[in-house]
């Protein structure tokens, strides 16, 4: 069957920026894990108090996917900065023993010395994250292979002593957090007709918070609440209203882009396609942000069905492509922004919203859009406050496709996918991982049928063209790029920001880079032997800051697979002393 290994720093046999000290930092690790592997893990009954204040505690624990409720994947600690990153080396390696085709997207939650880590297929582990030692596993038995772009899930939230995970065949699943015994699970939606879930859930209070997958068969979306003790609904929210799903009739993007629709057309054929909304689609495909103050949540929500294909869906096909603010309580819609109206270019909203305060003092919502732009939104309203720059190539956008082929920037994958951004809160930028992926776009389509794929045009790479990946700085407060890296390879994944002046993120190649956040130079990096396609966490245990980040590739971009969980921390004979945490400024 399985096997999982653990790794000590000086048996990893991958290349570091740095090279070791060989005896005196073998020695110094093996006393370490001697202490360290005594220590019982303590499991801590997760309150919601801790959960309101996660953004606040310092930097100790990663308490749900974005770190906190604003999504920033922004960390407190400066342990580990731009003078001592040189220094940093692998802790421990946790292998999963999931090497199935699939993709580990999964970002760690981390709470008082528990790791908690989910894999492809499903597969959920709490791991001592001092060690890596396994503590507990739960295999998940798959009910349906029908779902979207491979395998993933990319993560958990827990609350009190539960934790809760979404799976591909479209069940919640609460375990005891100490045991991982099942609680409870529920069937949220049909996975035969194409439902699924790949996000982390939000717990808010006494609800747990999910979106729905499944637009490119042809499913209804939603955003649905539970009761965190029982698993029963609360509230339901679909994402395509049955009533005005088509929208302004917007011959431009909301800012002025032309669409090239033929607007006659459509109405002409509304009559015709009146039912469309009963499958329009509207995917949420990460986890939302939440303002608790206000009680509003801020999802993303994905594409039209079908996908690429808009002559049977006349409108704008509300609320898919959108910015939608929710009520916690109640469901209830408060405003939504659309980004791309009547979507057949799959540049929807997949990259998980953020809240950040600008310098103006204005809250705000900023997106990354698969069109290359990153939105900023106020949050009370949903008026647009400002578009970025492009962060990405942008050539013939919204272009019709054509029998031969219509070049066109961006491609099928964006802009950015569904990588969350992170943001450095005193430098007001947020951190963007693009892909440029020139593609022909191509007529063609599908009837719909159950439970298959439901596809109109075709997107196909263009022999010969480069494909290569971008890291961009974005100014939030003025919409300008600050810097910009070039990778290799396309990228997806996300990253993660430190008071250390330090993001880091990974690429396909399996490098796993920190740039300096205020100029985007390379200061370090660390090859592993799978793509790093995940969004990485810090926390803190016994004075020491540790980064972790999941490496075991990207099926969708056929990126190296592979299992490992790698965790750094400085050595302690760098001088680095206890970690230390930086309150962030402006309130962002």
């Amino acid at each position: 069957m399985r096997s999982t290994r653990l790794f000590a720093a000086g048996l990893v046999g991958a290349a570091v920026v740095t090279a070791l000290a060989p005896r005196a930092r073998a020695q110094e690790q093996v006393e370490t894990n001697a202490r360290t592997s005594e220590r019982a893990p303590t499991f801590t009954n997760v309150t919601d108090q801790m959960l309101v204040n996660a953004r606040t505690d310092g930097g100790k624990n990663w308490l749900m996917y974005g770190r906190d409720y604003t999504n920033q994947r922004w960390s407190p600690l400066a342990q580990v900065n731009t003078a001592t990153v040189r220094n940093l080396r692998v802790a421990w390696m946790y292998q999963t023993g999931i090497s199935r085709l699939g993709s580990f997207e999964n970002s760690p939650v981390v709470v008082d010395g528990v790791m908690y880590v989910t894999t492809p297929y499903d597969v959920a582990m709490a791991v001592d994250a001092r060690t890596g030692k396994e503590l507990w596993r739960y295999e998940h038995k798959l009910g349906t292979q029908i779902f979207c772009c491979g395998p993933n899930n990319r993560g958990v939230a827990i609350s009190g002593n539960t934790v809760y995970m979404l799976t591909l065949d479209a069940q919640l699943v609460a375990l005891d957090a100490k045991t991982g015994q099942v609680k409870f699970s529920v069937q949220i939606a049909d996975p035969e007709a194409g439902y699924s879930e790949t996000h982390a859930p939000i717990i808010v209070d006494d609800k747990v918070l999910v979106g729905i997958s499944g637009a490119e068969y042809g499913i209804r979306g939603f955003v649905r609440a539970y009761n965190k003790e029982n698993g029963q609904q609360v509230w339901n929210t679909y994402t395509i209203p049955d009533n005005g799903w088509q929208g302004k009739w917007s011959e431009t993007t909301w800012e002025g882009d032309p669409l090239h629709r033929n607007i006659q057309q459509e109405k002409a054929d509304s009559g015709k396609y009146a039912d469309a909304w009963r499958r329009g689609g509207g995917s949420v495909w990460m986890n939302a942000a939440v303002d608790e103050a206000t009680k509003t949540m801020y999802v993303a929500v994905g594409n039209p069905s079908p996908d690429l294909d808009g002559g049977v869906r006349p409108g704008d096909n509300l609320y898919t492509d959108c910015i939608l603010a929710l009520d916690v309580n109640t469901g209830a819609v408060k405003w939504y922004y659309q980004e791309v109206p009547h979507d057949v270019w799959d540049l929807d909203a997949t990259s998980p919203p953020v809240i950040v305060t600008l310098k103006d003092g204005r809250k705000a919502v900023a997106e990354a859009g698969k069109t290359a732009w990153v939105y900023i939104l106020d949050a009370a309203t949903g008026k647009l406050i400002r578009k970025s720059v492009p962060f990405d190539r942008q050539e013939s956008m919204f272009a019709q496709p054509t029998p031969e082929g219509t070049r066109m920037l961006p491609g099928a994958n964006g802009g950015a996918e569904w990588s969350p951004m992170s943001v450095n809160p005193t430098l007001g930028y947020a951190y963007v991982a693009g892909l440029e992926q020139p593609m022909h776009y191509i007529t063609h389509n599908a009837p719909y049928q159950k439970g298959t794929l439901w596809l109109g045009s075709a997107f196909k790479a263009i022999p010969g063209e480069r494909q290569y990946g971008t890291f961009t700085a974005i100014d939030l407060n003025t919409g300008k790029k600050a810097w910009q890296a070039e990778v290799d390879q396309p990228m997806m994944g996300g990253s993660l920001a430190t008071a250390g002046n330090l993001v880091f993120t990974g690429e396909g190649n399996g490098r796993f880079d920190a740039f300096d956040a205020r100029t985007g130079r390379l200061l370090w990096h660390f090859t592993g032997g799978a793509g790093c396609n995940s969004a990485p966490v810090s926390y803190m245990l016994d004075g020491t800051q540790y980064i972790a980040v999941a490496c075991g590739g990207n099926f969708q971009l056929g990126y190296p697979l592979g299992d490992a969980v790698l965790v750094f921390s400085l050595p302690r004979t760098t001088g680095a002393g206890s970690a230390r945490a930086t309150p962030a400024t402006r309130g962002m």
